[in-house]
């Protein structure tokens, strides 16, 4: 896979922004079909300020933690329309000052919408990483700075992408399908389950 990309659906650093904090305990597909509906009536920091909570809740309805997610969204808008004159910051320290964003969603836009060679470690990456003895860590943040020393500079801005599709389609958390695994005679899981 030569170009790996996300599987949100976006246009700009701001719906990828907002795509990502909804994406937090919800899948891409949940997150797509309701940015599908939101982003054609509000897809700008004003717009969905100026919706508020109550009014962007209907769009959200579907994704877990809609209500806590409805408010950091509507906060997340005003600091980027107060602070930033609508635009999505590119540090990871103004991008985690938002509400709903840590250092995952930091690193998702760092690496996605701006190219900047980070890895954010989510569940799937976090456990590729350690069934296959890639990067072992107990934390996403031992993980993150395991992967970031062992990949090689030209494989950075893309190894999130690679690792995550590998997480999702390949090496499932309940069925991995070893059989159809690209990196199976380096993966410790497999040694273990063959001995």
């Amino acid at each position: 896979m030569p170009t790996p990309t996300t599987e949100l659906n976006y246009k700009n650093p701001f719906e990828l922004l907002i795509a990502v904090i909804l994406s937090a305990q919800a899948t891409d597909i949940s997150v797509n079909k309701a940015t599908d509906k939101l982003y054609p009536v509000a897809c700008t920091p004003e717009d969905i300020f100026s919706l508020g909570v109550d009014g962007l809740k209907p769009y959200i309805r579907t994704i877990g933690l809609f209500n806590s997610k409805a408010e950091n969204i509507i906060k997340t808008c005003r600091l980027l329309v107060d602070e930033h004159d609508g635009a999505v910051p590119r540090s990871r320290a103004e991008l985690e000052a938002l509400p709903g964003v840590g250092r995952k969603t930091a690193n998702v836009i760092l690496n996605t919408a701006f190219g900047e060679p980070t890895i954010a470690v989510d569940t799937h990456i976090f456990r590729v990483s350690n069934r296959t003895g890639l990067a072992k860590g107990k934390t996403p943040l031992e993980v993150e700075k395991r992967l970031l020393r062992a990949t090689p500079d030209e494989f950075k801005l893309d190894a999130h992408h690679w690792l995550i599709l590998h997480g999702r389609y390949v090496c499932k958390a309940r069925t991995p399908l070893c059989g159809e695994c690209p990196i199976i005679e380096w993966c410790e899981y497999r040694k273990k389950v063959v001995s």
